[in-house]
């Protein structure tokens, strides 16, 4: 039997922190559905690099170009505000090894941090635009931003397009099914699913891929 919910179920869910249905929609606690998660380079105003852990992204294309279709991305934050005035930003794909230095990402982000160095990354400069890539990562996404649309129209979150002009791959991740698609390959978020039997979230979580099988 399924369970029918609307909108105004987020009454039968409690925040967990002052806001978090304002911030985020109770239905993504409620879905639970796993998302690729990665690491945004930018550049801050005053040169220094910016790292922003993120997920709630989808990347698609056709014979006009490939995009990367960030969404959820926080009106409020350095990130935003760099790739609005800059135009540019990377895409860092990280294997699940390198969580906790993604983590720290979020801890240190002043204006007067260096978030690479604050982090444990390396910075690499990309080839195609003006911003840095991490080195550890192994597979960039150079961006140049096409869109910026409002999310929801209540100036919260944006949704940025940006058009992919070049990627970056180490050497052992270009085979096809290979390490993309283990632990050493592509994280997912796992955004705190609601338990409705407590009516609260459970804990953030990471994943990774494991094919199972073959689509012939």
């Amino acid at each position: 039997m399924k369970r029918e919910l609307d909108f105004e179920s987020a009454a039968l869910v409690y925040e967990e922190w002052p806001g978090q249905f304002e911030r985020f929609s109770h239905f993504e606690f409620t879905c639970g559905i796993p998302q690729p998660m990665f690491v945004i380079s930018t550049l801050k105003e005053n040169g220094l690099p910016n790292a922003c852990l993120h997920s709630w992204s989808s990347f698609s294309g056709d014979g006009g170009g490939f995009f990367a279709i960030m969404s959820g991305l926080g009106k409020n934050t350095h990130t935003y505000a760099n790739i609005v005035r800059d135009k540019v930003f990377c895409i860092n794909f990280l294997s699940p090894e390198h969580i906790a230095k993604c983590v720290d990402s979020i801890k240190y982000n002043s204006m007067s941090h260096d978030e690479f160095e604050a982090s444990g990354f390396t910075a690499e400069p990309a080839r195609t635009i003006d911003c840095v890539r991490i080195a550890e990562s192994f597979l960039c996404l150079e961006c140049r931003a096409e869109y910026d649309v409002d999310l929801s129209k209540k100036g919260i979150s944006a949704t940025i397009v940006g058009r992919v002009e070049h990627i970056a791959m180490e050497d052992g991740y270009m085979e096809g099914i290979d390490k993309k698609y283990s632990r050493e390959g592509f994280m997912s978020l796992i955004h705190s699913p609601v338990d409705y039997a407590f009516g609260k979230n459970t804990d953030t979580c990471v994943g990774y891929t494991d094919v199972i099988s073959r689509i012939d």
